[in-house]
């Protein structure tokens, strides 16, 4: 039987749409405040949620001895915390399930050996890359149970970054798949779309600070700050040192994440306008140009976001083209690799 065959290939694919959806209903419990609803972690139980009054009070008795009942929602019914347990035990099942989705299949290829051998060491990372991903998943909840009822900025970042680098990577090892055959362009062309890679994941890890910080909930205009500056004044006062307002301030994160977006919108732009000089295929073409509409989609609605106060549709459809983009960004650069 041939190897590395069709059905490797839609395997993979499958993993990048669960880890897409995964992404999103993340997104949804970060932006619902769901995050923190489950406090315990059990890796088969865990898998059924409460299916009785007394389970759910049992559930929700635990949830009040930690500090976000106690100091944020302690007029909490049931109800209430049935609502944002569901997304946050829906965001641990897709987890599960991808898990699943992974070991499975690749078990069933290795048997079979319709695996070669450079892509049965790429799956093992790809396995090893999400078993990592859940335990920041669980690192970064346990940084909420203790005194201050939010999780770390810091943990949600690398949540967030890593499961979009994982995502790159499934994309990219089904890509070795389907376009067997690579050959370099350009290399000084690929290596700005390398570089332009790195900076779209620098940006991946602001818009994490945003949203770990809360930072989209203040200066909500655009294209200035408030009161009509470029920079505003407690862009740089919040934090000491000066450094740590970039990190760690709430309006140095906002800052960072906003004027970035110009810089990863220009260097788009100019990969786009470098890509227009070079020989290329149809396949090729389609993918700088396919960078240059989602990039400046993506600009729009982080603009929106900001504006409306991060709403829920806008703040995961920024998130979903966010994932789209680095999946442009992706297959622009492999399709343009040796």
């Amino acid at each position: 039987m041939k190897k590395d065959n069709k059905n490797v290939i839609y395997w993979l694919l499958t993993g990048c749409i669960l880890i897409f959806i995964m992404v999103v209903v993340g997104g949804i419990t970060r932006l619902t405040h769901s995050g923190l609803s489950i406090s315990n972690y059990k890796l088969i139980s865990g898998t059924i949620p409460p299916i009785n009054e007394a389970e759910w009070n049992a559930a929700f008795d635990l949830y009040k001895q930690y500090p976000e009942y106690q100091k944020i929602n302690n007029q909490f019914t049931l109800q209430d915390f049935k609502d944002i347990y569901f997304w946050e035990w829906l965001h641990r099942v897709i987890g599960r399930f991808i898990g699943i989705v992974f070991i499975l299949p690749f078990l069933y290829f290795l048997i079979r050996k319709q695996l070669t051998k450079p892509t049965i060491k790429k799956s093992i990372l790809l396995m090893f890359m999400g078993g990592f991903q859940g335990f920041l998943g669980w690192f970064m909840v346990k940084s909420g149970l203790v005194e201050r009822p939010d999780v770390s900025h810091y943990r949600l970042a690398m949540h967030l970054t890593a499961a979009f680098i994982t995502f790159a990577y499934t994309f990219w090892v089904a890509l070795d798949l389907i376009y067997p055959n690579k050959k370099i362009i350009d290399l000084k062309f690929r290596n700005l779309i390398r570089c332009g890679l790195v900076l779209l994941l620098l940006q991946i890890i602001y818009g994490a600070f945003v949203a770990g910080l809360d930072a989209g909930f203040l200066h909500n205009h655009w294209p200035l700050m408030n009161d009509g500056k470029l920079i505003h004044e407690s862009v740089y006062i919040e934090q000491s040192p000066i450094i740590k307002n970039f990190i760690e301030g709430k309006s140095g994160v906002q800052f960072i994440h906003r004027y970035l977006a110009y810089i990863v919108v220009g260097y788009i732009v100019l990969i786009w306008h470098r890509g227009k000089k070079i020989q290329k295929n149809n396949t090729q073409q389609n993918a700088i140009h396919s960078l240059l509409a989602i990039v400046f989609i993506q600009f729009l609605l982080g603009i929106f976001t900001l504006l409306y106060r991060v709403p829920l549709t806008l703040g995961v459809l920024h998130q979903v083209v966010a994932f789209l983009l680095l999946g442009s960004m992706t297959f622009s650069l492999h399709r343009f690799s040796k």
